[in-house]
């Protein structure tokens, strides 16, 4: 799945700025219900020395990221990365160029508040719940005007000309939250302290969409990012070569532990190891593949121990090297002691070289589409079907009516909102690859969270595939849509 994403579960901007007579400020103002966010920096408005400020807070649902971590939905630490993305809302007035905006924990508790008025200050917080420039919530001021923060961690982001959506890696501070070694109160978003406070220039006005926005995709949200593919060599084994490098050596294999259609650890196991043998045989594992070379069979060049993955799954490396006469069947035997769990088939390949350059086309389909997915439903899983665009059937083929399905190593998903081409989710190939599909012996699939798509939309995916060293998009557009849950 890799990626999932949190709504904001507050918001609110506070300021000091003048009101229209130009002599009374808003400090004591609240937009907590307002459908936008801004900031900004305004210099000699009233007087030649006057200063104008406003800043932005959002707090974020920590303890569903912390949930979603205990029922592992979510990586541990180390394994993920949160990203802030605010979304710029358009707006006629003058935006700042050339300005950097500073995210930072918030290091006190607020409230957000039900004000709407962001152009006369009307809405104050005397007496009544909101934060404001001065007041933290109703009876408790911040320590300092314009609120509480953290000194560190603080993340810079660049802005050349004021339309850019915000997005910034703040993966320390939410493992902070998670963890209780930083307060869950949130961030502050605000000019560098050397523009707003500069007096030498304005910087106004950068406005983003809050979490009251009618523009579903544009809410403040944090979004975690992760390499959610397991990718399980069982259908394309190969012998060891000196064609490939040490790690493309390797293959992976993979058992999936299923009780009653649910992912379970073994008992006897649970996050432990397992053993893995690999034999040899004709109907069945007969011959033990030994770990060191000789004779006519091949050799382990790896020891065979599976380690626990993820709840009910577990893996094991190994790369083997095959003599003149390799088997053509091997056999996976996963045992803890004399308490045996599973034997799997294998029909290892051998790798070649060759005299052309590979221009690989593919046809692609995804098997088990269905027409319309559940806004609830949280791992929906996409089935891909592949091969190459020019295969030919030969009278074997024909006659067996099977058609053998490719497995990609590196195929990634996009999907896109159909009435206008939003991405929804674009193709995650940076860093974290958290759009990279997984394969298993059935080939390539991916699970995709509807909770991340808005309801009453269709929406359609995409794939790109990494082929000899590019990125090549698919043509295929496979459609659904999502219905809303009524319950």
């Amino acid at each position: 799945m890799g990626i999932k994403r949190y709504i904001a579960s507050a918001d609110n901007t506070i300021t000091d700025a003048f009101k229209s007579d130009l002599s009374t400020r808003g400090t004591g103002s609240n937009m907590g219900a307002a459908d936008v966010l801004e900031t900004f920096s305004i210099y000699a408005q009233a007087t030649t020395a006057s200063l104008e400020r406003s800043r932005i807070l959002v707090d974020f649902p920590v303890t569903s990221i912390s949930t979603d971590r205990t029922n592992t939905d979510i990586p541990a630490s180390g394994s993920v990365r949160f990203y802030l993305k605010l979304f710029n809302a358009p707006h006629g007035q003058t935006l700042p160029r050339d300005f950097t905006l500073t995210v930072a924990a918030v290091s006190a508790s607020w409230e957000e508040g039900h004000g709407l008025d962001m152009e006369e200050y009307t809405d104050l917080t005397h007496d009544k719940v909101g934060s404001s420039w001065v007041n933290a919530m109703s009876g408790t001021t911040w320590t300092s005007e314009g609120g509480d923060y953290h000194a560190a961690p603080r993340f810079d982001v660049s802005f050349d000309d004021g339309t850019e959506d915000l997005e910034v890696d703040i993966t320390n501070v939410v493992e902070d939250w998670i963890a209780g070694t930083k307060e869950k109160y949130g961030l502050g978003v605000f000019l560098t302290a050397s523009q707003e406070d500069g007096a030498s220039r304005s910087y106004y006005t950068k406005k983003f969409f809050g979490r009251g926005s009618e523009f579903f995709f544009k809410r403040p949200h944090l979004e975690a990012r992760w390499d959610s593919s397991n990718k399980d060599n069982r259908s394309n084994f190969y012998y060891s070569s000196s064609l490939a490098p040490a790690n493309d050596n390797l293959n992976t294999l993979y058992l999936y532990n299923y009780v009653r259609g649910q992912l379970r650890d073994l008992p006897a196991v649970g996050t432990g190891q397992l053993n893995v043998d690999i034999y040899s045989g004709s109907t069945g594992p007969t011959n033990k593949l030994v770990l060191s070379p000789g004779g006519s069979v091949p050799a382990l060049a790896a020891a065979a121990t599976a380690s626990h993955v993820s709840t009910g799954i577990y893996s094991a490396s190994v790369s083997l090297t095959a003599s003149v006469d390799y088997p053509k069947k091997l056999y996976d035997v996963w045992f803890t002691g004399s308490t045996h769990y599973y034997t799997g088939s294998i029909v290892p390949a051998t790798m070649s070289a060759s005299p052309t350059f590979p221009t690989d086309q593919y046809v692609t389909t995804i098997t088990n589409l269905r027409s319309a997915y559940d806004s609830l439903e949280t791992k929906a899983r996409f089935r891909l079907f592949t091969r190459p665009k020019n295969w030919q059937p030969n009278i074997y083929t024909v006659a067996s009516n099977k058609i053998d399905n490719t497995v990609i190593e590196n195929a990634y998903y996009r999907v896109f909102r159909l009435t206008d081409h939003l991405d929804v989710i674009p193709y995650g190939t940076g860093a974290m690859n958290h759009t990279l599909t997984s394969y298993d012996s059935e080939g390539n699939y991916f699970d995709l969270d509807m909770r991340n798509l808005e309801p009453d939309f269709a929406y359609g995916i995409k794939f790109v595939y990494y082929l000899n060293d590019s990125y090549v998009e698919q043509p295929e557009t496979f459609k659904f849509r999502v219905e809303e849950n009524e319950k």
